[in-house]
């Protein structure tokens, strides 16, 4: 009797974990197959899962986010704001999908420089020819106690990867791009041999992580921000991860 019971029971449980789970495959299956017969041209859905808000599912495509009801036939762009507590859900979302493992840069490939003690630490992908590149170099100096890692991704064009090979080629390197992105002394022309493929693997770096515009920062937390965001905004994120 007590085995029969107990059988019955976990039928019971299982039943109900099928019906729970049934309409959530049978909602992503069908959204995907709605937005592929009316988007032809839409790139591959890497992931299609519910949302906290009843009803909505949220469409990722890379580190894109959309919106849709459970049978994809509306489709909305924008953000998902929790009201209890103000947070946008869609931006720590996409933080959470573009965040990279500052542990694994390899910093051996970054031009350093820091301020004070430099206990805090940012890596920055930067060109040397942009212009809000050489901004936030200007304005770092306005943070305290921070160490940076400039890698240098010459993406603008132009005789950006001739600067970025002088520079990373100087005897003082450092010098030389704070030189050039804070005085405006351009950099001394490379003579003879040198080993720039430091350039190569940071530009592979950036492609891997999707960085597509400079100045991106990267947070010790693996945080992201794209642009030459104030020294102040800075330090209020570097003492909120502290």
């Amino acid at each position: 009797m007590t085995t029969r019971l107990a059988l019955n029971a976990a039928a019971t449980a299982l039943a109900a974990l099928t019906l729970l789970a049934g309409p959530a495959r049978a909602d992503e299956s069908v959204i995907r197959k709605t937005l592929a017969e009316r988007f032809a041209n839409l790139p591959k859905i890497d992931e299609v899962r519910q949302t906290p808000m009843a009803g909505v599912w949220e469409i990722r495509i890379g580190t894109d986010i959309m919106y849709s009801d459970a049978k994809g036939t509306y489709l909305l762009q924008g953000v998902m704001i929790d009201t209890a507590t103000r947070k946008d859900l869609t931006q720590e979302r996409v933080d959470k999908l573009t965040a990279i493992d500052f542990a694994s840069l390899p910093l051996k490939d970054a031009i350093v420089w820091k301020n004070g003690n430099g206990k805090r630490k940012i890596a920055i992908f930067a060109d040397p020819n942009c212009g809000y590149c050489k901004r936030l170099e200007k304005d770092l100096v306005n943070v305290k106690d921070v160490t940076v890692y400039n890698f240098l991704i010459p993406i603008l064009g132009g005789d950006s990867p001739d600067k970025a090979r002088a520079i990373w080629c100087a005897k003082d390197n450092t010098t030389a791009w704070r030189n050039w992105m804070v005085e405006g002394t351009a950099p001394a022309r490379v003579m003879g041999q040198c080993d720039a493929s430091a350039i190569e693997r940071n530009s592979a770096l950036a492609r891997k992580h999707k960085v597509t515009g400079t100045p991106a920062i990267v947070f010790e937390d693996g945080t992201r921000a794209p642009g030459a965001i104030p020294a102040a905004e800075i330090e209020k994120r570097l003492a909120a991860k502290s």
